[in-house]
């Protein structure tokens, strides 16, 4: 039962869009801006990056708080709560199966789960995105790290790439198109002289 309700809890709290409301609260659709996606980077384009960090922070929390407090009562529950709210953010019922890319509130679940991965996790994050300035890259690349401490650490390896396959999932879209723009165009092939 604990199970059941440390999924229901996660995702409920995963489904609510903080970037949406934030938006709305300036009278802006996020789908109409930016990227068009409802997360913490298209807010901080929007609306500014003081409003993007609030969101961020916001995204953090809404995984981080079920997963710690199921997690207290039982590890697995807690585990669970944390990934269910990761899905809600990128399916929310709420935007009509529309979210965000999950990376922040993926964040959260490894902080309220594993709280001394999560700076190992926003490391690789911040190195990547000072290094490359893409966020997209910086998030996958924070979310192949989680698998790797999780290796290195010897446990939770399929909840730490459950966590993974849903941040690549949600920016193979963006990452596709990114690394389509920056392939040099085809040579023109010059037709045989015999």
């Amino acid at each position: 039962m604990t199970l059941v309700l440390a999924a229901v809890v996660g995702y409920l709290c995963g489904a609510i869009s903080t970037a949406t409301l934030a938006a709305r609260r300036r009278g802006i659709d996020l789908r109409a801006v930016g990227s068009g996606n409802p997360g913490a980077t298209n807010v901080g384009r929007a609306l500014g990056r003081r409003a993007g960090v609030v969101v961020a922070l916001l995204d953090v929390g809404k995984a981080a708080l079920p997963a710690a407090l199921f997690g207290a009562v039982d590890h697995r529950a807690g585990l669970l709560a944390g990934v269910a709210a990761v899905l809600g953010h990128v399916s929310s019922p709420l935007l009509r199966g529309r979210g965000g890319r999950g990376v922040a509130t993926a964040a959260g679940a490894v902080l309220g789960s594993h709280p001394l991965w999560a700076p190992v996790v926003l490391a690789v994050w911040i190195v990547v995105v000072v290094l490359s300035r893409w966020v997209a890259l910086a998030s996958v690349c924070a979310a192949v790290s989680v698998t790797l401490v999780a290796l290195v650490a010897g446990e939770d390896l399929l909840w730490a790439a459950a966590l993974m396959l849903v941040v690549l999932a949600r920016h193979q879209p963006n990452l596709a198109r990114r690394l389509e723009a920056r392939r040099p165009p085809p040579l023109r092939q010059e037709p045989d002289a015999t």
